[in-house]
């Protein structure tokens, strides 16, 4: 049966330790740093009028550094902590971001609310893919896009070591963000899988590249 029609089986969402303990592994001082590069390379050339959906923000690290550039920026997410979490993080930071509670399946935004969606890291867990997809095209203003940036299933073990070794974590934390990153690849997409799932999708085509662990996916709302 065609993975681009079925529901997948629900993950659950992460709430309380286990989310406390993300925020956590996530919040390191190089990955924040990589987080603020991420930022800087993803706004440079967005008008500052344009308005950001970011799509599963977790801990929210990157939606504040992109709200601290000076964007309006909305997290939605369906972990009611990470909510609180990335909440408590804008305060702390000084900076001005709406995080909400919903399902990327059914979110709470009228038609045409937001230029840009990025999504990073969630979408393989999303248990609608098809239908988080047209969510995504119907709350984009024509001519807006939507970045998905995840897992590739196709990436290696060796792959999903570098980039662990990227994070500057305890021997701890690597080990288990290893293992972790190995369970998620077999939810991941391949390219070409993605590319059955846009098809079906109402934005119907996408531009994919892949690098590292990842794959980066881009679809536009051209009407």
């Amino acid at each position: 049966m065609s993975t681009t029609h079925t529901k997948r089986l629900p993950m659950l969402a992460m709430e309380g330790a286990m989310a406390r303990w993300y925020a956590r592994t996530r919040g390191s001082a190089s990955q924040l740093d990589i987080y603020r590069k991420q930022a800087t390379s993803f706004t440079d050339s967005l008008p500052q009028d344009v308005e950001i959906l970011e799509i599963a923000p977790g801990p929210g690290y990157f939606a504040v550094e992109l709200a601290r550039r000076g964007f309006r920026v909305t997290g939605l997410d369906i972990s009611h902590s990470f909510v609180e979490i990335a909440a408590r993080h804008a305060r702390r930071e000084g900076v001005t971001a709406d995080f909400r509670h919903g399902d990327v399946a059914a979110q709470p935004f009228p038609d045409g609310s937001f230029d840009v969606i990025v999504c990073q890291a969630a979408f393989k867990n999303f248990r609608e893919p098809v239908k988080a997809l047209n969510e995504m095209r119907r709350v984009l203003r024509p001519g807006g896009v939507a970045l998905i940036q995840d897992m590739n299933r196709d990436a290696s073990t060796a792959d999903i070591g570098v980039e662990v070794s990227r994070m500057g974590l305890s021997r701890r934390d690597a080990l288990l963000t290893r293992l972790a990153l190995r369970g998620l690849r077999r939810r991941a997409y391949s390219a070409e899988r993605f590319r059955r799932l846009a098809a079906a999708s109402d934005f119907t085509t996408c531009t994919i590249g892949a690098d590292g662990i990842g794959l980066e996916v881009r679809l536009t709302r051209t009407s």
